[in-house]
């Protein structure tokens, strides 16, 4: 896996380099670097093979490193990161982060990937994940006081996620309970959280984050929704990852630690501002009906309330998908 990202690393200028002037890098035989090659090519990376001159990627790419997300992110970020660790491909960085939570891996832990194959999002569903295209990062946080005080920690991870995106001039994206972060109306980016522990006592938890940087149009056929992402909104195609992964992280990690010790009330206010959800008609799918009404906020332990036809009704985030229907 080492040696792919190498020859990654190679191929990334967006030049053409030859299969022998690759193996010569690499230490290994011109057939190795084809076999390597056609091996991404399965995981969705495309290259351009023209006889006499090798092998090149349409565009030039930049590989996530951690090397460059620390260098980018702030003292204080990088003091209180544990790891960061990252993968050309997993099945999903949530999963690779709760598997270590077990082992014992201490907060602070960061677990990003190239690629995913089996992205998630809540309740089950599939997290479109193609290489190199967008960003994929989980962190490990430990609470003493049980995943029952975890409510409203979706919501502050959104806001997290807002203000780092204001970095790359999107001002205008909204907070969608009770996980998504949703510009023009369309989903930009998406968190998932997993808890691993008691529910009063002790437990590890894994804070999933996904943002669309420049997904593929094939890969997002996918997709059951509207989306866009940071290359469609900013006109630019050198949104760079791995400074969106510091920013990410210099934003995630201090609201994180304000969560832990003020709760959720510090930060209702900005959350009330960009929800992009109050005061418009839904549809909230639970396990066995669909129940629709007039979208009325959040209270303040982070529930959505609702206006229905047998009054007003609450929901906590675990129980429901909401869509907006006008």
């Amino acid at each position: 896996m080492q040696l792919r990202r190498r020859l990654l690393q190679l191929l990334s200028d967006g030049q053409f380099h030859s299969g022998e002037a690759l193996g010569a890098a690499l230490g290994v035989s011109r057939m190795a670097v084809w076999k390597h090659l056609k091996a991404l090519h399965e995981l969705g990376l495309n290259f351009e093979v023209v006889r006499g001159k090798g092998y090149c990627l349409p565009t030039s790419v930049e590989l996530l490193d951690d090397t460059a997300i620390l260098a980018g992110a702030a003292a204080d970020t990088r003091a209180a990161l544990a790891a960061v660790d990252v993968l050309l491909e997993v099945d999903s960085t949530n999963n690779r982060l709760r598997q270590q939570a077990l082992e014992g891996a201490p907060a602070g832990s960061v677990c990003l990937a190239e690629m995913q194959h089996a992205g998630r999002g809540r309740r089950g569903r599939a997290w479109v994940s193609p290489f190199a295209s967008n960003l994929y990062l989980s962190l490990l946080w430990r609470s003493a006081s049980g995943a029952e005080s975890l409510g409203g920690l979706s919501l502050v991870t959104g806001i997290a996620v807002l203000r780092s995106l204001r970095a790359f001039g999107i001002d205008s994206a909204g907070l969608k309970w009770p996980n998504d972060i949703l510009a023009d109306s369309a989903k930009l980016a998406g968190i998932l959280i997993d808890v691993v522990g008691e529910s009063s006592g002790p437990c590890a938890v894994i804070i999933g984050v996904g943002i669309n940087v420049a997904m593929p149009q094939p890969e997002a056929a996918g997709i059951d929704q509207t989306w866009t992402d940071l290359q469609t909104l900013t006109g630019r195609t050198d949104v760079s990852r791995n400074s969106l992964a510091a920013r990410l992280l210099d934003h995630a990690l201090p609201a994180i630690a304000e969560f832990e010790s003020q709760g959720l009330q510090p930060f209702l206010d900005e959350w009330r501002r960009h929800d992009v959800v109050d005061g418009r008609e839904v549809d909230l799918r639970l396990a066995n009906e669909v129940i629709r009404g007039t979208a009325r906020g959040i209270d303040a332990g982070g529930a959505l309330l609702v206006d229905t036809a047998a009054g007003r009704r609450r929901f906590a985030s675990g129980e429901v998908s909401v869509r907006v229907t006008s």
